[in-house]
């Protein structure tokens, strides 16, 4: 007799997210083409076999087009549920605070050219906002570790 076996749940996608610091200012940014998408900090796949603070530097780079990135300190890890955000997932997130060094512009404007669905380039648009200010509402939980962060970096 044949029993049905559901499918094994799916296990959680890893992510490394970005909290590109200078100074104390938070890199942050928006999806030209698709405003809907809020506003975000860089963040991205952990690839099979790669460690996830590797994984923060190399996506913090493709997304920013920022030469002089260093890794500080982790933040934190948390489990996001993004389905209510259209993908049948969840999410192993790790959180970790990454210095930009030297000179960086106000603003610009970068397309990542390795987007995970093969879509092509994708372009952002970046720009700072002040730790020591409210910021602006980010989407889909990429706030997690803005208070740890600010105390790591003595401004709460």
């Amino acid at each position: 007799m044949l029993r049905f076996q559901p499918p094994a749940p799916k296990p959680p996608a890893r992510k490394a997210f970005a909290y590109v610091t200078s100074g104390t200012r938070l890199l942050l940014f928006t999806h030209p083409r698709h405003p809907q998408a809020g506003i975000q900090v860089p963040s991205g796949t952990v690839q099979p076999g790669e460690r996830p603070g590797d994984a923060v530097l190399r996506e913090a780079y493709e997304e920013t087009g920022l030469r002089e990135l260093t890794l500080g300190a982790w933040l934190g890890r948390d489990v996001f549920d993004a389905r209510p955000f259209g993908k049948e997932e969840h999410h192993d997130r790790w959180f970790w605070h990454v210095v930009a060094g030297g000179e960086v512009p106000e603003r610009w404007d970068h397309d990542e050219m390795f987007s995970e669905n093969g879509s092509g380039p994708i372009p952002f648009s970046f720009f700072w906002a002040e730790l020591r200010e409210p910021l602006p509402p980010l989407i889909a939980g990429h706030d997690r570790f803005i208070p740890e962060l600010r105390q790591l970096l003595g401004i709460e």
